[in-house]
């Protein structure tokens, strides 16, 4: 057996040995050794196999499936411009803590720097972003530390294979496997957190800083507080509408608090953050304090889920949380005809029960966030890491794969910015709802609107029909202009994968219905 040969089947042996249920590989010629390892493997049903032709496609995917399984996904990519690609996948997952393990195939390391064909540094290209890094050229190589650091986000392992690099008929090495899982949680003693404040609030940030939501609805139960979440789907008991009222600074003076808990980071609303600004003491709890936010600005830090020693909320304090709550859901319950805010508070509320949903960034997951009703029965899912636009349809795909049906609502950069994630042959049922408003709706939003050039460089319009689009590359589309429509789409069993899309008024019209609303709040 060849070197390369051997090499291979340790590290997918100690992958699958280790737990690991799901793969993703790209095509290349580098990393053929590994690639037919897996393959092998696959074949015997010991680990999952997923083939995606685009790199960045394929990591996304990949993470899509860490967030859907909790579990540690590898990725497997050929020498070059290859490994570029998985960067931006890298970052999210560094940004999330998520295990994702880069295995990136290389050329001997006596060949770097004389010009060879596909060869250029690997060595520690994700610089900072990984956990672990090690550039491996041995026959041999246990991965052990490697494992162990996917506890708190991304490990890359580089992998140098010579020629030959086919491996010889005998499958004997997969008889030796023996499947011995390992927890993949970090290993922290939770602390005491104790406060005297009447008057708290529970900001809970849409991906929890990774924490399970079991715990964090069990924690903010046992602390009583009124709880904002930028994920209303997942807190059935968060107060509704939050980031809209908080718009207004007459509500913020009235609601000013002694003390703010924020679980995960707060990335959405402006509202929200100001909010939180007001309160003399503010509170940290994120596993992500001890990897990439070590320098978070707080009175107190953690890393998980305190012990709580607190004080019992005033009832007059959330009294008046709910008052405001209420007026702001009249509001919105009034408003009619097909719009970005109308379609997110009816899509939250006809979604089905136990099925999954990934939210895009930018207005989709913010329109969420203010026009949804609290509730249950949905697992929402974002990628909040770094806030990008990139990878989405690829991560929604990935978390389909180990769902039984998900909905995932993206704008319409978002879907064009993905679209080779579309190319897939597994059997996964996932309906994308494209909202379509012709270019970056959300710079109409924010301070630079109107100003010379904007359309351009920011409003940037596309002109193109997403649902023509998905349908050249045969995936089931459809175009909707109504919220009956919209029910009736959510209304069937998803199967296969659809797109959806909603053609919505323009950026601009968007911008002044957003601004009505805010401005019907702003006194008390």
């Amino acid at each position: 057996m060849n070197n390369s040969t051997s090499l291979a089947r340790v590290v997918v042996r100690q992958i699958i040995e280790s737990g690991i249920t799901d793969v993703v590989i790209s095509p290349g010629s580098r990393n053929a050794p590994l690639s037919l390892a897996f393959y092998a493997a696959a074949e015997r049903g010991l680990i999952k196999l997923h083939v995606r032709i685009d790199e960045r496609t394929a990591s996304f995917f990949a993470l899509g499936l860490i967030k859907a399984t909790g579990r540690p996904v590898p990725i497997v990519c050929t020498s070059g411009t290859a490994v570029a690609n998985y960067h931006p996948a890298v970052l999210e997952a560094s940004h999330t803590n998520a295990p994702l393990l880069v295995l990136t195939a290389d050329r001997p390391a006596i060949l770097r720097k004389t010009g060879a064909n596909q060869t250029t540094e690997q060595a520690r290209i994700f610089g900072k972003a990984v956990r672990y890094f090690a550039d491996v050229d041995g026959p041999v190589f246990p991965l052990e530390l490697a494992l162990d650091s996917l506890r708190t986000g991304p490990v890359h392992l580089n992998i140098q294979f010579d020629e030959p690099m086919l491996p010889d008929e005998s499958n004997q090495w997969l008889d030796e496997i023996q499947n011995s899982p390992k927890e993949f949680k970090a290993r922290t003693k939770p602390l005491n957190l104790k406060s005297d404040s009447s008057r708290g609030v529970l900001v809970i940030g849409h991906d929890r800083g990774g924490l399970d939501s079991q715990a964090v609805k069990k924690f903010a139960h046992e602390l009583g507080w009124p709880v904002i979440s930028e994920d209303p789907l997942t807190f059935p008991d968060a107060i509704a509408h939050a980031s809209i009222f908080l718009t207004s600074s007459e509500i913020r003076a009235a609601l000013i608090p002694q003390t703010v808990i924020v679980i995960g980071r707060t990335t959405l609303s402006r509202s929200i953050n100001t909010f939180i600004k007001l309160a003399p003491t503010q509170i940290a709890i994120d596993p992500r304090i001890a990897t990439v936010d070590s320098h978070r600005h707080a009175d107190k830090r953690f890393t998980e889920l305190p012990t709580l020693n607190i004080r019992q909320a005033n009832e007059e304090w959330l009294g008046q949380w709910q008052k405001f709550s209420a007026r702001c859901k009249k509001e919105i319950d009034a408003l009619s005809g097909f719009t970005e805010a109308t379609i997110a508070r009816d899509l939250a509320a006809a979604l089905p029960n136990d099925c999954a949903l990934f939210v895009s960034s930018s207005r989709p997951i913010r329109d969420l966030e203010g026009f949804a009703t609290p509730r249950t029965g949905v697992t929402t899912y974002a990628n909040r890491g770094l806030a990008g636009i990139d990878g989405n349809i690829s991560t929604a795909l990935g978390i389909a794969s180990a769902s039984s049906q998900t909905f995932a609502v993206l704008g319409d950069l978002s879907f064009l910015h993905d679209l080779t994630g579309l190319i897939t042959r597994e059997p996964i049922n996932c309906c994308i709802i494209v909202i379509n408003n012709d270019g970056g709706g959300i710079f109409s939003t924010l301070p630079q609107k109107g100003v010379q050039g904007f359309e351009t460089v920011f409003g940037t319009p596309h002109g193109l029909d997403p649902a023509a689009i998905a349908a050249s590359m045969g995936i089931k589309s459809f175009t909707i202009n109504s919220l009956a429509e919209l029910q009736g789409i959510i209304s069937k069993p998803v199967n296969g994968i659809s797109v959806v899309v909603a053609n919505v008024p323009s950026r601009e019209e968007n911008a002044q219905s957003l601004s009505a609303i805010y401005d019907a709040m702003k006194s008390i």
